[in-house]
């Protein structure tokens, strides 16, 4: 029986368990990334583990999230991750160097191996044939100081391409597809893995597109094969012995296979407030549109602003547009300046803004009152632009440039001009003097913290009995937005007590006063949400920061896949209804006993809920491993000996 991409490289990684799909498995990890949003709690965590530096092949740690430096908190935290990438043998990537998926992908990645990341759009390097995963930040932190990465084997989906994208659609289109046919939730424990003869019509930076965006379907990661074009590719930017060929058997087995033809996809957007809200461009004509950005880890590769860049030379920006532009790398900034692009760009009326995930986490560019922005990003939740009354459509690089000629929403495939041919360059100009490189005499120097970074919370075992209070219900695809912004709140992710002051503020603004009342009180806090909790970002300040507020338990009727492990790592016990209907018969206020949970996690059992409000009971699981259940006994993962 033949393999699939996947299996060959999780078996070369296995390290405990078998490939069987729904068993958890434990890998070894090559390679990880961090950013400095989730990074700086993730290095403060790693070093409580005593280790004298990291065990991995390759660390990398970018600043590419808040760099927007307003006040001393995030400048500090960047001086912190400096010190302590020198100390511990770790690549610093500074600010401006660009977004950490861009850039690894250019600088590091290499086919077959395993890439963790506290990003959640790490699977961006599935694009040259790594196995790439996001994680929370603890878990990359394990994986920095030697332990292994847990994870359930996935079920391998086979996504067979076939067939030629026509003139104006893009690499975007084609993931906002498998959007529409997978949508945002149900795909967890999954990986889509790419074949077919339409896979060679496509290059690396649209390879990495589709699975950067394969994130918002849940799954665990994407991954394209590692051929001839990715060969070129890393050719092109002088790493070409990096490249090994990586494909599935003609025999692999699936899952099951979704054949998807190219030259059927036209233009599409994902309308608000949901990644997974699919329409095609044509429905939504007309449109006025009041901002246009361009960039983030999903869009801003050399092809992509190329592209635009042909596009929009010689014309203007429509005047009631705010355009911006935000190269993905200070390499492809580099390369499209000396090529002359970044002046048509200039000359059009864009805003070249730093190199950096900006607009994307709503850190800046926010657009105004009611606005319309269309935007080549990723997600477009409630209020993570920064506006909360902004309606955020997300499409690919040539829908947004007609966008920005007509200052409305307008099918490219309707403009009357040629659709411009991007040819990759056979050799980028490629410069590394943005990144400090560990040496043996650095390893000597003396952490820098500032006053905005304090140690993690303390943690406590899981109590017989959680006896509480359902402090919030949430509904469907609540993500890790609605639960904890990031935008201009993110300078304070490495202070805990700070930060908690934002939990579920979009949602509820008073939740945090609450919260804090009920923990003083000396209940407990719990959260009560529906299908596909804790969509989106792996940022696990999501799980912290409710634990810091007395949070115990999460109730939902499904969750996502890194949120689930944040949730356990730091103590939190997720609970599925048996009964979905159950969720109707509990509501904000409630006081709620959750019986002899610390036996019933201990032997593996059915919970009872008890509704001491309403005097009603229900049940409710609490699906983990053996491993995990030792975690939620101990009260987290840091309460847990060593780092396996």
């Amino acid at each position: 029986m033949g393999k699939s991409i996947t299996q060959k490289i999780l078996e070369e990684h296995i390290v405990k368990g078998n490939f069987k799909s729904g068993k958890e498995i434990a890998i070894r990890i090559d390679q990880t990334l961090t950013q400095d949003a989730t990074g700086t709690m993730a290095y403060l965590q790693f070093e409580t583990m005593n280790v004298p530096e990291v065990k991995t092949e390759l660390s990398v740690s970018y600043v590419d999230h808040n760099t927007i430096q307003i006040g001393f908190e995030n400048a500090d935290d960047h001086r912190y991750l400096q010190t302590i990438a020198e100390k511990y043998g770790i690549v610093f990537s500074r600010a401006g160097n660009g977004i950490c998926h861009q850039v690894h992908l250019e600088r590091f990645g290499k086919p077959g191996k395993t890439l963790l990341g506290s990003d959640s759009h790490t699977p961006t390097g599935g694009g040259i044939g790594m196995m790439a995963m996001g994680a929370g930040g603890l878990d990359v932190a394990v994986a920095m100081a030697g332990g292994p990465f847990y994870i359930t084997c996935p079920k391998v989906i086979k996504i067979n391409l076939t067939g030629r994208l026509k003139s104006w659609v893009a690499a975007k289109d084609v993931v906002l597809k498998i959007l529409e046919i997978f949508t945002t939730k149900g795909n967890v424990g999954c990986v889509f893995e790419y074949g077919g003869e339409g896979v060679n019509t496509l290059s690396v930076p649209e390879r990495a597109t589709i699975t950067n965006m394969g994130a918002e379907c849940g799954v665990t990661t994407s991954v394209f094969p590692s051929d001839e074009i990715t060969r070129e590719f890393l050719k092109s930017q002088q790493r070409e012995e990096d490249w090994v060929e990586l494909k599935a058997d003609g025999d692999a087995v699936y899952e099951k296979v979704i054949d998807v033809d190219l030259s059927e996809i036209v233009p599409l957007a994902a309308c608000p407030h949901s990644p997974g809200n699919i329409k095609t461009v044509e429905e939504l004509k007309g449109m006025k549109v009041n901002q246009v950005c361009v960039g983030s880890c999903t869009n801003s590769s050399y092809k992509d602003l190329m592209t635009i860049a042909k596009i929009l030379k010689g014309k203007k920006a429509h005047p009631d547009v705010s355009f911006v532009v935000a190269p993905g790398s200070r390499a492809v900034l580099q390369n499209i300046s000396k090529n002359g692009a970044l002046g048509d760009l200039i000359d059009s009326g864009a805003r070249i803004v730093e190199s950096a995930c900006g607009f994307c986490i709503g850190n800046s560019q926010s657009p105004q009152n009611d606005a319309v922005s269309v935007r080549t990003s990723n997600r477009n939740f409630l209020g993570r632009s920064g506006t909360k009354s902004a309606h955020v459509y997300l499409t690919s690089v040539e829908s947004a440039a007609a966008a920005v000629i007509t200052g409305k929403i307008t099918d490219p495939r309707n403009m009357e001009i040629e659709c411009p041919l991007v040819e990759m360059p056979s050799e980028f100009y490629t410069d590394k003097s943005m990144f400090i490189f560990p040496t043996e005499e650095k390893k000597g120097i003396e952490i820098y913290r500032g006053p905005n970074i304090g140690n993690p919370p303390s943690i406590s075992p899981m109590p017989e009995t959680i006896d509480g209070v359902v402090t919030i219900k949430t509904g469907d695809k609540t993500t890790t937005d609605h639960i904890i912004p990031a935008g201009s709140r993110m300078k304070y992710r490495s202070n805990v007590p700070k930060y908690s002051e934002f939990v579920f503020e979009i949602l509820d603004p008073s939740f945090y006063e609450r919260a804090s009342k009920i923990r003083d009180s000396g209940k407990d806090n719990i959260i009560v949400g529906g299908l596909s909790y804790g969509q989106g970002s792996s940022r696990e300040h999501a799980a912290l920061c409710p634990m810091f507020l007395g949070v115990k338990a999460v109730i939902a009727k499904s969750f996502e896949r890194i949120h689930t492990a944040n949730l356990i790592n730091f103590g939190i016990v997720p609970l599925v209804f048996e009964k979905d209907g159950d969720y109707n018969a509990i509501e904000e206020k409630d006081e709620i006993e959750i019986l002899d949970i610390k036996k019933a996690i201990g032997e593996g059992k059915s919970i009872v809920v008890r509704n001491k409000t309403k005097g009603t009971e229900f049940t409710v699981e609490c699906d983990v491993s053996d491993r995990q259940r030792d975690i939620l006994l101990a009260g987290g993962m840091l309460a847990c000996t060593g780092t396996d």
